[in-house]
């Protein structure tokens, strides 16, 4: 089943509205892509930097964010490298290693349940026709996903790599991909039956 990602804690980022912290992590996502240069990745870093030392977040949170993609980071430099040069490599990892951190942080010091509360508000104006509480709970999920993905990866990648079956990208890509269609189905069926079988 899905694990809650969040760190307790009583910091300012922590007691901010979840829909405030939404908005400002696509401020900075869409700054990221606005704003091209490396003057740019050192001022989004700052404030990703201060963002986790504001929430008394341990410099191994963002490393546990980090660690299970460090091949995707690995591919997206070499690509960059091969078509184009070693600044420019650099800079488009650096600038997704950031977007990465970015949502960390977000999901860190939010609840599940407060990520749906705050896109419920967010919502409030929208159409009676628009289900609501549904693509909160859709957003939702997607969000306790991703730690859940990256945490199954990294313990594929660790047992393929047991057998010598480190490079091969279907070894790692089909166990990942079971294991993440079970735990969805897990989950659809949680929800299904807390919902008392409602097909709506």
């Amino acid at each position: 089943m899905l694990g809650e990602a969040y760190v307790p804690g009583a910091s300012p980022l922590h007691r901010a509205p979840p829909l405030y912290k939404i908005l400002g992590l696509i401020a900075v996502c869409t700054a990221l892509f606005l704003v091209e240069g490396w003057g740019m990745i050192a001022a989004g870093a700052a404030v990703v930097g201060a963002g986790f030392g504001l929430a008394g977040l341990h410099p191994r949170h963002a490393g546990r964010a980090l660690r299970p993609l460090w091949w995707i980071f690995a591919v997206i430099f070499a690509v960059q490298l091969l078509l184009a040069d070693l600044s420019l490599a650099g800079y488009v990892t650096a600038r997704f290693a950031l977007l990465i951190l970015a949502a960390t942080l977000v999901t860190l010091t939010t609840r599940s349940s407060d990520f749906v509360d705050g896109i419920l508000a967010a919502l409030r104006y929208a159409p009676r026709w628009v289900p609501r509480r549904k693509i909160a709970l859709a957003i939702s999920l997607c969000l306790r996903f991703i730690p859940l993905v990256a945490e199954v990866l990294e313990e594929v990648r660790q047992a393929q790599a047991a057998r010598g079956l480190e490079r091969n990208i279907l070894a790692l890509m089909v166990p990942l991909l079971v294991r993440t269609l079970k735990s969805a189905d897990e989950t659809a069926q949680a929800i299904y039956a807390r919902s008392g079988g409602e097909a709506d």
